[in-house]
């Protein structure tokens, strides 16, 4: 009793020690951001996951085969994510962290369950918590699949040991079945799970009859065990049926929603795919023991005679050594299987995708090679000298080492960039890597980069149609627009019905003033894909120009039912609703652009002359401040802060505001305007400047052609203020004239007023604030 207590105890510390260790190496992906690979697809880009839990949004998960898989917890769980912390990356990583670090701790806890084996036991789960290999699967938000999945397992894992410790009961029996059904819906990747409890019914559990055991009798393989129900083969295989149903049911789902992501028999050979699997299965072992230039994907290669026949040779030789010495060591064959077995589904016989082989494809194998690995050394070491402490030496080692490797390997996935800056140095020919570099130039506005990357990425393969649009693109925003043009002709002449490419030579047309053809292509991609929620928002665009407000307004509105968090057509909408007068419904629009873009000058602009307009002089300030921060040299934003300024009776600090404006936009009409207007009319001499007045009004009736009414009025106020009256009453006049032929009455009524204190010689003042 004291020993197990003292046992208890030290597998408390090791779980602890465990969940440190992966917090050490994973802890620093929760300063990591999004990757621009799948992460889109999954979170960022997917608007119903952003939409965080709802009802639709559980329908969705299990009704719908998104991004090729069907994996309905998955997706519940990037809701969740959603619903708590919105697009923190941060947080969303540390969902994968917490998951991982739980898996490992629940894989100690089972397998020394399982084999009454402390020590052995925590190695196995602190190799699988820490390798290298795991880097993928957690710091990857995309990869969350892996790590539910992994949880799921350990669990069904867990309630086999617990059911298999008692003859049957299927109180015992139903959550192994629920756990193994949660983690089918995690991904798909356990359906071979029913065939890796056979093995774990052979050893350690240890339930096989040899036909002279009474039945009903329990025995424990260890003090330490539960006592296990021993079953003849057939009874064993029998049991399982429910989960092995399970496996189909799942492998028929998983078909029908991989099949457009699967390569046709074409496209890759059996005989190919047959030497990527073996090669597959040996560099797995490779990297397992030296973990180094892993990378998000290695390309499809042809490999030759040598390389198969040397993973023929090796994995020959270890099916032989463990066939040799599967009675003495019944582990071997249990760690052997468990990791060709769980590999089979994802070793490339059925192909979904362009990967040779990934690194998040060893999360649950691997485990069985390290079970194998550390029960062998465990054994041979038996008899050595000085055991507990060579053996404790050598697995501080490796773990370190294992820490540190994996530690850097996390340092990669800090961003799209480091990302793929990583996969280029470590293979040749990716294409997938150029491509992802070249989204994520393209994003920065890097373009001549951009163009080089995607350039690349056709020439391995001339068939990527995200490459070749994106590098239209660049093209487009780099001023290559004719070979821009050109590409897109090229892409539609292939596939006239390509929304993306006439969405993108829509956009070309529309720089180069080409409305009417712009508009054709933006309502061509409708056509194509009515779901197109940038071509909804650029036509949206063109009609709003044209002044078909409405018909604008219910694009706008269309893109986002599509995209409800799409931050330009927040923007314009609230640009359409304030050209209607709608201020509210147009600070609600610029409001949400802003939670979605908080860096947009333009939409902290238009809000704050909203919010000036309605009289919220302090709002209004605040806004246009956060404008001229993101864009100190927005001309237009220091004169609506000069106008709010003034409003607010700070007329010195205006001043300054109209004059930094006019230092960036020397013919800006609405800075020329009030700057005039206080040097004419401050009650404060100080401001007043007769002749700076009449300059500064001068150049506004100039550029107006001497027409508008404000400005003349500016105008006649300025030459009264330098003393010019017979200028300033004919000034005024026309300035009458001009607001009489707008029925502006109530300006009238304020000119004629001025006019007369011209008529007396006096010059207008403007009423202190």
């Amino acid at each position: 009793m004291a020993n197990r207590k003292a046992d208890n105890r030290t597998a408390t510390v090791l779980c602890i020690l465990l969940a440190a260790v992966t917090l050490i190496v994973f802890g620093r992906t929760l300063s990591h951001e999004f990757v621009n690979y799948d992460d889109p697809l999954y979170v960022v880009d997917n608007p119903v996951v952003l939409d965080g839990l709802s009802p639709h949004g559980f329908a969705w998960a299990f009704t719908h085969f998104h991004a090729g898989n069907w994996h309905p917890l998955t997706w519940l769980s990037h809701m969740l994510d959603c619903q708590l912390y919105g697009l923190d990356a941060g947080w969303h990583h540390l969902t994968n962290v917490v998951l991982h670090a739980v898996v490992a701790i629940l894989l100690f806890l089972v397998l020394r369950g399982m084999t009454g084996t402390l020590w052995r036991s925590a190695v196995v789960a602190a190799v699988f918590a820490i390798h290298p290999l795991r880097v993928e699967s957690v710091a990857w938000v995309a990869e969350r699949k892996d790590v539910l999945c992994g949880l799921f397992f350990v669990l069904t894992l867990g309630a086999y040991a617990r059911y298999a410790a008692r003859p049957f009961s299927l109180a015992r029996y139903l959550p192994v079945t629920l756990f193994f059904a949660l983690g089918l819906m995690s991904k798909p990747m356990l359906v071979t799970l029913p065939a890796l409890l056979l093995l774990l019914d052979y050893w350690p559990l240890k339930r096989f009859s040899d036909g002279s055991e009474d039945l009903q009798a329990p025995r424990r393989p260890s003090t330490l065990d539960p006592p296990v129900s021993i079953r003849p083969a057939r009874w064993l295989l029998v049991e399982k049926v429910p989960l092995f149903a399970l496996s189909a049911a799942s492998c028929v789902v998983t078909v029908l929603s991989e099949t457009v992501s699967m390569m046709p028999i074409e496209k890759l050979s059996f005989p190919a795919r047959i030497g990527n699997a073996l090669v597959s299965c040996a560099a797995y072992l490779g990297q397992m023991v030296y973990p180094v230039k892993l990378a998000v994907l290695y390309p499809l290669t042809t490999y030759g005679a040598s390389q198969i026949i040397f993973s023929i040779v090796l994995l020959g030789s270890i099916s032989a050594v463990v066939f040799l010495w599967w009675r003495k060591y019944p582990y071997l064959p249990v760690g052997w299987f468990w990791y060709l077995g769980m590999l089979a589904p994802v070793i490339g016989v059925i192909q979904v995708g362009e990967q040779a082989r990934a690194d998040r494809y060893t999360y649950l194998p691997q485990i069985g090679l390290y079970l194998l690995l550390t029960w062998a050394v465990a054994d041979v070491s038996i008899a050595w000298r000085h055991r507990r402490l060579v053996c404790g030496t050598a697995v501080t080692a490796i773990l370190a080492a294992l820490m540190v490797c994996a530690w850097i390997q996390t340092s990669h996935w800090r961003n799209s960039e480091s990302l793929w800056n990583h996969t280029l140095a470590c293979t040749s020919q990716n294409y997938v890597a150029h491509a992802g570099q070249g989204h994520f130039l393209l994003d920065q506005e890097n373009f001549s980069e951009a163009i080089d990357h995607y350039r690349r990425a056709l020439r391995i393969k001339p068939s990527l149609a995200k490459a070749r649009s994106n590098l239209g693109v660049a093209l487009a925003k780099e001023g290559s627009f004719a070979e821009a043009t050109g590409l897109f002709v090229q892409i539609l002449r292939v596939k006239p019905d390509d929304a993306e490419a006439h969405n993108n030579l829509g956009n070309i047309l529309l720089g180069q003033g080409k409305i009417a053809e712009a508009a054709e292509h933006f309502r061509q991609a409708l056509r194509s894909n009515p779901d197109h929620e940038e071509a909804h928002n650029n036509l949206g665009s063109i009609l709003q120009r044209q002044g078909k407000t409405v018909e604008a307004i219910e694009m706008y509105r269309s893109a986002l039912r599509i995209k409800p968090d799409f931050a330009e057509a927040h923007y314009n909408l609230g640009n359409a609703f304030r050209g209607q007068g709608k201020i509210v419904e147009a600070i609600e629009h610029y409001h949400r652009a802003l939670d979605l873009q908080p860096d947009d000058a333009m939409a902290h602009y238009h809000l704050g002359n909203c919010l000036l307009g309605q009289g919220k002089i302090a709002e209004g300030t605040e806004q246009f401040h956060h404008a001229l921060r993101i864009a100190p040299d927005h001309a237009e934003a220091h004169t609506s802060l000069g106008s709010a300024l003034g409003a607010g009776g700070d007329a010195a600090a205006a001043v300054r505001r109209y004059t930094r404006a006019l230092d960036l936009n020397p013919d800006s009409p609405r800075a020329l305007n009030n700057l005039a207007w206080i040097r004419a009319t401050h009650p404060d001499g100080v401001l007043r400047d007769g002749t700076q007045a009449v300059k500064l009004a001068g150049r506004i009736c100039e550029l107006t052609r001497h027409q508008a009414a404000g400005a003349l009025d500016t105008l006649a106020a300025a030459y009264a203020e330098a003393g010019r009256f017979d200028a300033a009453i004919k000034t005024a006049a026309s300035a009458i004239d001009a607001a009489t032929a707008a029925e502006n009455e109530k300006l009238v009524r304020e000119m004629r007023e001025r006019a007369e204190l011209y008529g007396q010689g006096i010059p207008y003042r403007e009423e202190s604030k």
